[in-house]
């Protein structure tokens, strides 16, 4: 199959635009480079040629012959969202619509949509994709509108598919250290020492890379009477953690890391979601991964690239800090254009 592939220089692009091409599919990669900068290891066997270009500055010349979208490529995160919540609205919301729209239009038949867990935001009980959203960020909120937005769209000749993941961990080469269990990894190889600022009580789901990657790619050779308009939790119900247990998790995997919790944290987003539907719905997707398999292997690869504590706070690996830098030397304008 002929897929566009968008965000394939970013923490799941990287994974997953080899785990196509090994699967035989045909990739057009885009990606507008913001991160370049940020190479953690070479953990892949290829990578996808890729062109240099904006979401937003899409053509419909760029979706010629093509079958499927994967689109990946937005503003990462909360605290990106927050810096600039105008500009995370024209990529994150307008610019994946853009994408959506010209797909349609040129007779793309399938459009696979990476959304978030975050858009349940605070929520009692087990969430399914029936639940309904209370998005609290910026970032989140942009999830919600492109579904909505997107979703309107399906019809006989065009099958959008939502997959909302729980929140990623796990090694990568354009790796990522700003979130949660990445995080404290990093912190227990570096400083040998986690200290929570909160106590750790909300609730998160979490899901490996490799495991949202093989989503994606069951999604994409899946029956379209299985994904046409279909929303998918990704991850797996087991895999729901209080964020002290991740944090436990995690020092008890690095040797010697000592572990010390804060009070109540008034950032009360927690929820726990259910992934039943994905387990029993998708043909041939399962989740391989757990936290204490995903800090073990970051474990492994720190040791094996003698990871520094330069390397762990770098910008390179940090969304927020470098699009803070491509700000301040210009290299991008204020609309988060390339100078």
């Amino acid at each position: 199959m002929k897929i566009l592939l968008t965000g394939t220089e970013g923490y799941i692009g990287s994974l997953l635009a080899p785990m196509l091409m090994q699967q035989g599919h045909d990739i057009i990669a885009v990606d507008t480079g913001y991160y370049k900068v940020g190479w953690f290891y070479n953990g892949t066997e290829s990578t996808a040629k890729t062109l240099n270009k904006d979401i937003r500055n899409i053509t419909i010349e760029d979706l010629q012959g093509v079958e499927a979208v994967v689109h990946l490529a937005e503003l990462s995160n909360d605290p990106t969202g927050q810096l600039v919540p105008n500009i995370t609205y024209d990529i994150n919301h307008k610019g994946s619509v853009h994408v959506a729209n010209l797909a349609k239009q040129a007779g793309v038949r399938r459009f696979v949509y990476t959304s978030s867990c975050s858009v349940y935001g605070i929520a009692e009980g087990e969430l399914t994709e029936e639940s309904p959203v209370n998005p609290q960020t910026t970032y989140a909120i942009c999830k919600t509108m492109v579904e909505k937005d997107v979703s309107a769209m399906a019809d006989d000749g065009f099958s959008p598919t939502f997959l909302r993941n729980a929140t990623a961990y796990g090694a990568s080469p354009r790796m990522r250290f700003d979130i949660v269990l990445n995080n404290l990894s990093g912190l227990a190889w570096t400083t040998k020492e986690i200290k929570m600022t909160s106590d750790g009580t909300p609730w998160r789901p979490l899901v490996h890379v490799l495991d949202i990657c093989q989503a994606i790619a069951c999604t994409v050779d899946a029956p379209r009477d299985i994904i046409h308009n279909q929303t998918f939790n990704v991850g797996d119900t087991a895999s729901n953690y209080q964020v002290k247990d991740i944090a436990k998790i995690v020092a008890d995997t690095f040797p010697g890391c000592e572990l010390s919790f804060g009070p109540k944290d008034p950032d009360n987003r927690s929820y726990r979601v259910s992934f039943d539907k994905i387990a029993t719905t998708l043909p041939g997707f399962k989740c391989e991964w757990d936290a204490q398999r995903g800090a073990q292997q970051l474990y492994e690869i720190f040791q094996q690239i003698d990871m520094s504590s330069e390397t762990f706070v770098s910008r390179g690996f940090t969304r927020l800090k470098q699009l803070e830098y491509l700000l301040k030397t210009q290299q991008i304008d204020r609309n988060f254009f390339w100078n």
